[in-house]
């Protein structure tokens, strides 16, 4: 069955401008701001 762009592939592997962050990097900062927000709520209320 031939593929629907005639044949063609496109990567996107090439250099891109732009910060470029591990996704384990991702992981820990949205993890860290998580936890950072629970800790905002519950000095908020009191609990800290």
């Amino acid at each position: 069955m031939p593929a629907s762009s005639a044949g063609l592939l496109r990567f996107f592997e090439e250099e891109l401008k732009g910060i470029r962050l591990r996704p384990e990097a991702v992981a820990i900062i949205t993890i860290a701001f998580v936890a950072a927000c629970i800790a905002a709520h519950l000095y908020r209320i009191g609990l800290i």
